[in-house]
């Protein structure tokens, strides 16, 4: 005989028992609910997917719903969830009676017949809850259409409102598509105030997002201090100041004016400081010139004459050279390099000046890297100079010469496709180097822009550019590099997220495919932390300790860098029917004409809608098909296509969470 099972409460407060043979119209719910719960009781690996589906408010007795917010109570604690801890964590709360005891809940695992079938039961209780609104909704509006209380208009309103909430309640959490609807947009309050204003109102005149502005200014601040200041967070692990950083934007979303706006301060003083550096470039060549020319004129006469007054002025010709190798001649001052350049002219440039930025507003640095004008990529350049290594360069010069701690700036904003050839470069994965950028990938507000803005003020243009002039000047006269620590603090800081960063290494956990880029992430935020500092103090200090409170803002920019990589890392691996399902589901996401949203849709209705798929109406089946797998659509039966592929007229229903995440702010 089947032990009792209590019903909805009593005034008292205990459960009546109902028979399970006696006619019932929510038996069937019951047991339902019973198997469900028992499944959970029974085996942990099925409470995801069963709570998933069937949440506290669907059952019918409140019993059941009881034992259901102590299983996800013990689930969210890391606690086991079985009778007895279920019994002990009831107990406490004062419930265990209200639920039958702890008999009913060893009765819950014996009605289980298989708990693998935990989210069909689950199912079934969820259906039976949804059939209950709807009849209670429907007597309700019976009530009211016969009392008059609404009108006809409000009652088919909210008959169809009901319909739709149980419509909803059918679909699962759609997984996500290897896209981020929802990437953070850059936090500018890090920012040292003089630059968060030139962000701001730059973001503002431009109608660009702010991640671009931004991301060029870290570029600017890289470049007055990459390899001319280290900071040391530790005995044995110094970080240089520079930084590889990318921002990723469609055509036409004004990247050259952001660019230009962010960069030529740093452009200007480049150009001033080798004016100021040419008389005295053009003495010391002038000197050398007549040395060597009095050489020169020394060994002519030596060819004259006998051999007694020959070997006197070989000796003097010696001399003469030796004194002449000791006139050094400074090269012009250089901050920057062109964006098409080559490893092997940017190694000797490295070579000769040791710190420098390549900064573009197109991608053609990353055609260089990926081997335009080389059948063999040469990545070696790039790898070292971003983590200070010794470079040599023996492909330029027959001394070969070596540079110690060479340190490269790129800022550069290329098309997001350029990002994929870079990927698809032979070595850039494996070797490290798409693990040493920070990557930005805004959302394109073509469409959204106003046509009319603010300039940006002079007061603040003219601040961002004395504060970058400063730092320029400051950090280009040091002899040698300066090191600076990190405070006690900043290092706990930096400690802590070293441990936040391990855990998210794992297998199943954010990281885990992004070990390469991740390894770097506490490095790339100490770097931002120094970089903060100096910008900060460039007048007032620049060379004590490193707060924890920089370090903290940098962390703050890092988690911006960090979901924006993982999106990048998304689109490098993407394919094409999953770059087609994307364009097809912004589509969905969008409301039509009259401002409703699509609850269903045809396959021939996208292919007109969406222009990609003109003349290659061949490649909108797997991206449908897709959008059904990852649950965004649903194929209601169609006829049969008498040819290949599928009718043009089958019929897709679209998950109603879409409608929300457009409307969401």
């Amino acid at each position: 005989m089947t032990p009792p099972a209590p019903d909805r409460p009593v005034p008292d407060g205990a459960f009546a028992t109902v028979h399970p043979l006696r006619e019932n119209p929510h038996n069937h719910a019951i047991e339902a609910e019973q198997a469900a719960l028992g499944a959970m009781l029974l085996s942990a690996t099925v409470i995801p997917g069963i709570t998933a589906v069937l949440a506290p408010g669907d059952y019918y007795l409140p019993a059941h719903e009881t034992i259901h917010r102590a299983i996800t109570a013990l689930r969210e604690q890391d606690r086991p969830a079985d009778p007895i801890t279920i019994t002990a964590y009831l107990a406490q709360t004062g419930d265990l009676n209200r639920v039958g005891g702890a008999v009913y809940l060893h009765h819950l695992v014996q009605q289980v017949p298989s708990a693998g079938n935990g989210e069909y039961y689950a199912t079934i209780a969820r259906d039976a809850a949804d059939n209950r609104r709807l009849d209670e909704t429907g007597v309700r509006l019976s009530h009211r259409a016969r009392t008059g209380e609404f009108t006809a208009d409000a009652t088919r309103a909210e008959a169809l409102a009901a319909l739709e909430s149980a419509e909803q309640r059918t679909w699962s959490e759609p997984t996500p598509l290897g896209e981020n609807s929802t990437l953070p947009s850059f936090p500018v309050d890090a920012l040292p105030r003089w630059m968060r204003d030139q962000v701001v109102a730059l973001a503002e005149f431009t109608q660009t997002p702010p991640d671009m502005a931004a991301t060029m200014g870290l570029a600017a601040l890289s470049t007055t201090a990459g390899g001319r200041v280290h900071f040391q967070i530790r005995p044995g692990w110094v970080e240089q100041a520079n930084l590889y950083l990318v921002c990723a934007m469609p055509p036409a979303s004004r990247k050259s004016d952001v660019f230009a706006a962010m960069t030529a301060p740093i452009y200007r003083i480049e150009d001033e400081l080798a004016q100021q550096a040419k008389p005295g470039i053009i003495e010391a060549q002038t000197a050398k010139e007549t040395a060597e020319a009095e050489v020169d004129a020394l060994l002519a006469k030596a060819r004259k004459s006998d051999s007694v007054e020959r070997e006197h002025l070989v000796a003097e010709a010696t001399a003469a050279r030796m004194l002449a190798d000791e006139i050094h001649v400074p090269p012009a001052p250089r901050l920057t390099v062109s964006g098409d350049i080559t490893p092997e002219p940017l190694t000797h440039l490295l070579a000769t000046h040791r710190c420098l930025a390549a900064l573009s507003p197109e991608g053609d640095l990353f055609d260089i890297i990926a081997g335009r004008y080389s059948a063999r990529p040469n990545l070696g350049v790039f790898l070292q100079a971003h983590k200070g290594e010794r470079l040599q360069t023996d492909r330029i010069t027959r001394d070969q010469p070596t540079i110690d701690r060479p340190a490269l700036t790129i800022g550069v904003t290329p098309q997001p496709s350029v990002l994929q050839d870079l990927a698809s470069t032979p070595g850039a994965r494996d070797r490290g180097l798409l693990a040493r950028f920070l990557y930005a990938l805004p959302a394109s507000n073509l469409g959204y822009r106003k046509i009319r803005t603010q300039p940006i003020p002079d007061s603040v243009s003219h601040t961002y550019d004395s504060r970058l002039d400063a730092m320029v000047r400051t950090f280009t006269d040091l002899p040698d590099p300066v090191t600076v620590p990190l405070s006690a603090q900043a290092d706990a800081v930096v400690e802590r997220l070293q441990e936040q960063v391990e855990v998210q290494l794992r297998p199943d956990q954010p990281l885990s495919h992004v070990k390469d880029w991740a390894g770097k992430l506490v490095g790339a935020t100490v770097r931002i932390a120094g970089l903060l500092h100096l910008a900060d103090r460039i007048t007032t200090g620049w060379g004590e300790p490193i707060s924890a409170e920089c370090v903290e803002r940098a962390a703050v920019v890092a988690e911006f860098f960090t979901a924006h990589a993982l999106a990048v890392f998304d689109l490098i691996a993407a394919d094409p029917a999953t770059e087609d399902a994307l364009h097809v589901l912004d589509w969905l996401r969008r409301p039509k004409q009259n401002g409703a949203h699509r609850t269903t849709v045809k396959r021939r209705d996208v292919v007109a809608a969406l222009r990609r798929f003109r003349g290659r109406t061949d490649t909108i089946d797997p991206a449908l098909y897709l959008l059904e797998e990852h649950g965004y659509l649903r194929a209601e039966a169609a006829p049969a296509s008498g040819g290949r592929g599928r009718s043009a007229t089958i019929t897709f229903r679209v998950h109603p969470g879409l409608k929300e995440a457009h409307s969401a702010p």
